[in-house]
């Protein structure tokens, strides 16, 4: 594979708010990587989608039948969304060597749970790989975290490997931050091969924040982080955040919806019901800005002093959380991911992109120490069209 080819990545988060789709040139595999953006897009999903997703991520409310039929129509969604990015470059689809495609997560249960008398880890992602491959006439991968899983691992966070191949440094001690749904970072000490990697979801980042905004103003997002910063942080509220138990629990980890999801907000709305409605706002964002650093504090200062923060995914249009950043990690330089010429939105669907390049180049992309897998192996299913 030393010839470079076109490679589609497509990814749809916690933030249930559309598809982002990247079109890139490869060249090479593993660390003789090189790659070149063409074509980026955001394709918002349509009016009643995440309703119909928020209702089947929650074992309360979801239905089997319309489970199995949202597979399908995000298969086509990701599809129509592959034909307009490669239109927009002035291509083809025949034009693509594959496409890579993370899913739509609606369930996510790393941890270990008694069936049958046997410990039973699960995670499902929808959009179905095949169904993408067959619409789009383009090899497919697809399901890329259900094999780490089957191994013992946590099947999250896979951004980790391709972190170190853009990211490693000779001479510079970094932590690579996405802030999307959840929050998310990498541990890059200076000089590291993949296997001194470590990396684990580290709580919420736009999904709670996202949510109130929606529920108080019917809003999507909090725009760079302008409500948040017209409140005040109320201490009662923090303190009842922080004591959350998944602050505590040492990697490998990963947290998703069930964690931080419906229940957890409408718990915090109950809780902050005596202030305003920007002042929750702020206490949640500060909240996950804290998780953060706590994590770092707890998991990684001893072994590495963090120079750098590069942060990526939505949140990093986020006034506040970048300046709170700063103010905990006083002594590192808190940067965006497109300063090194790699754009925040795209960066995870540039990821999945370039985890399906390795997948075809037969190379093994989880990282055990991150996942908590027992070995090495090579993720995705491979769909032909």
């Amino acid at each position: 594979m030393t010839r470079s080819h076109l490679v589609a990545g497509l990814m749809s988060g916690t933030s249930l708010d559309g598809i982002d789709a990247v079109l890139l040139r490869v060249r090479g595999t593993g660390l003789a990587t090189q790659f070149h953006q063409l074509a980026y897009l955001e394709k918002p999903f349509p009016t009643g989608l995440r309703r119909l997703l928020l209702r089947n991520s929650d074992p309360e409310t979801s239905r089997v039948d319309e489970i199995a039929r949202l597979n399908f129509l995000l298969a086509e969604l990701y599809a129509e969304a592959v034909q307009a990015l490669v239109r927009s470059a002035g291509l083809r689809l025949s034009s693509l060597f594959c496409i890579g495609s993370h899913g739509q997560t609606i369930q996510h249960l790393p941890q270990p749970h008694r069936m049958l008398g046997r410990r039973v880890r699960a995670t499902m992602q929808i959009g179905d790989p095949s169904v993408l491959a067959s619409l789009t006439g383009v090899t497919t991968v697809g399901d890329f975290r259900v094999a780490d899983m089957a191994v013992g691992g946590q099947g999250a966070p896979l951004v980790p490997y391709v972190d170190w191949l853009m990211f490693r440094s000779r001479s510079m001690n970094r932590l690579l931050l996405n802030i999307g749904g959840i929050a998310n970072v990498t541990v890059l000490p200076k000089n590291c091969s993949v296997d001194n990697v470590i990396a684990f979801d580290t709580g919420p980042g736009n999904i709670v924040v996202d949510s109130l905004m929606h529920e108080f103003y019917g809003k999507p997002f909090d725009t760079g982080g302008r409500t948040a910063s017209s409140g005040a942080v109320s201490l009662d509220l923090f303190r009842w955040m922080a004591r959350h138990p998944y602050l505590r629990t040492r990697p490998p980890k990963s947290t998703g919806r069930e964690e931080f999801g419906r229940d957890f907000v409408t718990t915090l709305m109950r809780q902050g019901r005596e202030y305003d409605r920007e002042d929750i706002i702020a206490t949640a964002s500060q909240f996950t800005a804290f998780a953060v650093y706590d994590a770092y504090k707890r998991f990684v200062s001893k072994r590495m002093h963090a120079e750098e923060v590069i942060v990526s995914g939505g949140g990093a249009l986020n006034r506040f959380f970048l300046d709170e950043l700063q103010r905990y990690f006083a002594e590192a330089r808190v940067r965006l991911v497109d300063e090194f010429g790699v754009s925040s939105d795209a960066k995870e669907a540039i990821c999945f992109a370039l985890l399906a390049n390795e997948t075809l180049a037969h190379r093994p992309t989880n990282i055990p120490a991150v996942t908590g897998a027992r070995r090495r192996l090579i993720l995705g299913k491979v769909c032909r069209p």
